[in-house]
């Protein structure tokens, strides 16, 4: 029997989706960066939020993905990671630029656009995936453990940010 009061992780994983996004925006209005304290503000948390939803999309979403998607589920898993390593990219790039400066902003900009075609991916094909090759039970005890992990993970505690490579993960885990 389902525990109708467990979150489901593709809400979870859609809900962060519709948080980058107004986040991303938020970033947005607040060019030309003329108050970088505010700038700091809202992209570091948007950041670490970045970073942790990767992981606990690589720690608990694929690999029941590769045991339960169809049969594009290591294309979609190897696209995904891709695009993680893009976001974890810019977001270094970001943190190696001086804020508020040209260069930061594109890196931002680098980790918006890595990051919007990642979301239109997911949402597009692996989440349809899933949903169809899974069932409430297994998509509440998954939410479980993401709900666990991002209190765990909070501001990026204990998460690398390091690259992936693809092809090793799909072995890893299939």
């Amino acid at each position: 029997m389902t525990d109708l009061g467990s979150p489901d992780i593709t809400d979870l994983i859609l809900d962060e989706h519709a948080l980058f996004r107004s986040e991303f925006v938020a970033l947005w209005d607040l060019r030309p960066a003329s108050d970088i304290e505010h700038v700091t503000a809202t992209w570091q948390p948007l950041a670490d939020l970045l970073e942790v939803h990767a992981k606990a999309e690589e720690d608990i979403f694929y690999p029941m993905l590769l045991k339960r998607g169809g049969d594009e589920a290591p294309e979609e898993t190897d696209d995904a990671i891709g695009d993680h390593n893009d976001i974890r990219d810019a977001i270094h790039d970001a943190a190696n630029a001086t804020l508020g400066t040209d260069g930061w902003w594109d890196a931002v900009t680098a980790c918006r656009k890595a990051n919007d075609e990642h979301l239109a991916e997911e949402e597009r094909d692996v989440i349809p995936d899933f949903r169809v090759h899974s069932d409430e039970e297994l998509r509440s005890a998954l939410g479980v453990q993401w709900a666990a992990f991002h209190a765990e993970h909070r501001g990026a505690r204990g998460v690398s940010g390091d690259n992936i490579a693809p092809t090793e993960y799909i072995q890893d885990h299939t």
